[in-house]
This record gives structure tokens, sequence and C-alpha cells, in this order.
């Protein structure tokens, strides 16, 4: 009695394509995630930036004399 050779090929070949998918799905989306965290704390870092910059800086006092 021969085996289904064939068959077996194909439902791996579809279960390893459907595993790569879901791999690269996962992959993109996780990179998306971080690309919007960084945006949105590099932002936020540009705004603690603009108001450090406008704090008044008594340290500059001490230097001066």
């Amino acid at each position: 009695m021969p085996s289904p050779q064939p068959q077996v090929e194909e439902a791996f070949a579809a279960h390893q394509t459907t595993h790569q998918f879901y791999h690269e799905v996962r992959s993109r989306s996780e990179f998306q995630r971080y690309c919007e965290w960084y945006y949105t704390t590099a932002e936020q870092n540009r705004q603690e930036l603009k108001r450090m910059r406008g704090e008044l800086n008594i340290f500059q006092w001490f230097r001066r004399r």
C-alpha cells in the first residue's frame, strides 16, 4: 500500500507558508508599535527640552561670578 506522500508534502508546505505569513505579520506589527512608541517618546522629549530651555537656570548665576 503506497503512502500518500504528495498530500503530506502539500499539507506541510501549506503549514510552513501559514507559519511564515503569521510570523511576518507579527514582526511587522511589533515594528509598527516600536515606531509609534519611538516617535511619541521623541516628541515628548522635544517638548520637555523646550520647557527646560525656557526655565530659569540659577546655576548660570554661579558660573559667571
